[in-house]
């Protein structure tokens, strides 16, 4: 299971541990992923997904999933996350006609 958040895309970073002497050794610096069930009011069922807590945080301001997944494009969202956009769409246009 990959380490990066299906909602924001934000994944592993690479960066140096610099000890007191100067010395520089690779390492990643992780995001940090939670499993969290997300509602969505469109669909009225709530969707499993492994995302950042800075994720989480944007999709609380945003108003919800539903309002995130319209808002944010297709290249950032994981392919479950972009079924589930479609899904959303589909629903809010059936809704508004």
């Amino acid at each position: 299971m990959s380490r990066i958040c299906e909602l924001t895309g934000k994944g592993r970073q690479v960066g140096n541990n610099v000890s007191h002497a100067n010395n520089k050794t690779k390492r990643t610096f992780l995001p940090n992923l939670q499993n969290v069930t997300l509602i969505s009011d469109a669909l009225a069922k709530s969707v499993r997904l492994r995302v950042s807590t800075h994720g989480l945080r944007s999709v609380e301001h945003n108003g919800g999933l539903d309002n995130w997944l319209v808002k944010t494009g297709d290249d950032k969202l994981s392919l479950r996350a972009r079924r589930l956009k479609r899904d959303v769409v589909k629903k809010i246009g059936a809704a508004a006609a």
